[in-house]
């Protein structure tokens, strides 16, 4: 059976002027740009000191790019969810292309939690987390930041901002604003992996 899949120059496109695609309840694709945006700057991520504790002990591996297929589907897995086929079938042509990532929260040889996004230049696009355990997915989030750091990453964009991002010193920006970090950001010269 042929599935739809959102041509990856159009989503790239997309994603340098600050729109991004979700599901409809009808199944077709809208395309998004909020405003006010939401972004986790990444000079302020604040690890919350329950987390913190958990990092420590180092319950968790994580890995990068070692379970994209199955770190998508699992956070299709809700009963309200906006990742449909399409979506799914173009995110991992974007991971084949080398520009959607997920980064994985292991346990004993399990995957426990995770996140995907997109990186274009020095900006990366969170899209969505999962998590079966406890914690798992808040620690592949911290592990993302630090990647992010390390390769000199300018803009960590969290779309809408939630009480559960909050909580990591995720704010709200005005759009117009937002467009002159993205613009800045995805010119820069950076490699996710």
């Amino acid at each position: 059976m042929w599935i739809a899949m959102i041509p990856p120059e159009l989503l790239l496109q997309g994603y340098r002027l600050g729109v991004f695609p979700m599901a409809l309840d009808d199944d077709s694709i809208g395309w998004f740009s909020p405003d006010p945006r939401a972004i986790i700057p990444l000079d302020n991520f604040h690890v919350p000191h329950a987390l913190g504790r958990v990092a420590r002990k180092r319950v968790f591996e994580i890995k990068i790019d070692n379970a994209f297929r199955e770190v998508i589907r699992a956070c299709a897995q809700r009963e309200d969810t906006w990742i449909n086929r399409e979506i799914i079938e173009s995110y991992e042509r974007l991971h084949e292309l080398a520009y959607a990532h997920s980064v994985e929260a292991w346990s004993k040889s399990r995957l426990a939690g995770g996140l995907y996004g997109v990186a274009v230049g020095g900006a990366f696009f969170g899209e969505s987390m999962f998590h079966c355990e406890r914690d798992a997915s808040k620690i592949a989030l911290v592990a993302l930041v630090e990647h992010l750091r390390k390769r000199k990453f300018a803009l960590l964009d969290t779309q809408w901002l939630t009480p559960h991002l909050r909580q990591f010193g995720a704010i709200e920006i005005p759009r117009v604003h937002y467009l002159k970090m993205l613009k800045r950001a995805v010119e820069l010269p950076r490699k996710f992996l």
